[in-house]
């Protein structure tokens, strides 16, 4: 009989069965939302294929097919992430003291500046494009960009008068936050990101930030503060 030393026998390598760690799965799923957003910008959403978007995150498209749906699914994932990081980048940046003029303007500056970068107008223009090949996934897609738009702006706007007259102002009540808030993104916001997506060179544009911001804000907080009560 050959005795057989333990040591001697090759070990099998342990697999690891169910779902992976939590920050494992979070690090696949950045990878293939990094893919996708790519892909998008490429090729748009109908020219996309899952193959290049797998290939690229060094994903299965088993493992992305268990987390998206489908191509709309993910494409409606990559603009909520893309609006979620704007939101949390917008957190911290409005000052403490000072006139309400200069916090509302730190908030407006940081939006138009976060807006105005060439993925951001890009993927905004992918959406667009997309609208008439897949009108329900465009709508959804807009009215979920501007409803967390939408909150963040009225936190921020919250925030910055709670220490200033406004915040006893009947646009400052929480029930009328919100609409305070689409107006804010509407004057602020838009004019230059049309712009933007028309076409207008985006260097142009970031250079017109301050200005247009300066003539912005006045008239947003006078109209704030002629706002009737009922």
């Amino acid at each position: 009989m050959v005795k057989v030393q333990l040591a001697e026998i090759p070990k099998r390598r342990m697999v690891r069965r169910g779902r992976p760690p939590q920050q494992l799965a979070g690090e696949v799923e950045t990878r293939i939302l990094d893919a996708a957003r790519h892909v998008f910008l490429e090729h748009g959403l109908a020219g996309a294929s899952m193959d290049e978007i797998a290939a690229l995150a060094r994903a299965g498209k088993q493992t992305i097919y268990a987390r998206f749906a489908g191509k709309e699914a993910l494409f409606a994932e990559v603009v909520r992430r893309n609006v979620a990081t704007v939101t949390a980048q917008l957190e911290g940046h409005i000052p403490a003291s000072g006139p309400i003029e200069h916090r509302l303007a730190s908030v407006a500056m940081t939006v138009l500046h976060w807006a105005l970068v060439g993925n951001t107008v890009d993927l905004m223009r992918v959406g667009i494009a997309e609208a008439t090949r897949f009108p329900e996934l465009a709508i959804r897609v807009h009215r979920m960009a501007h409803e967390l738009a939408t909150e963040s702006v009225a936190r921020l706007l919250r925030e910055a008068a709670q220490s200033d007259e406004l915040g006893t102002l009947p646009a400052f009540a929480p029930e009328r936050l919100p609409t305070t808030a689409r107006f804010f993104l509407s004057l602020v916001f838009l004019p230059l990101v049309l712009r933007a997506l028309y076409g207008e060179k985006l260097e142009t544009l970031r250079a017109e930030i301050e200005p247009h911001v300066a003539r912005a804000i006045p008239f947003f907080l006078a109209a704030c503060r002629h706002l009737p009560a009922h």
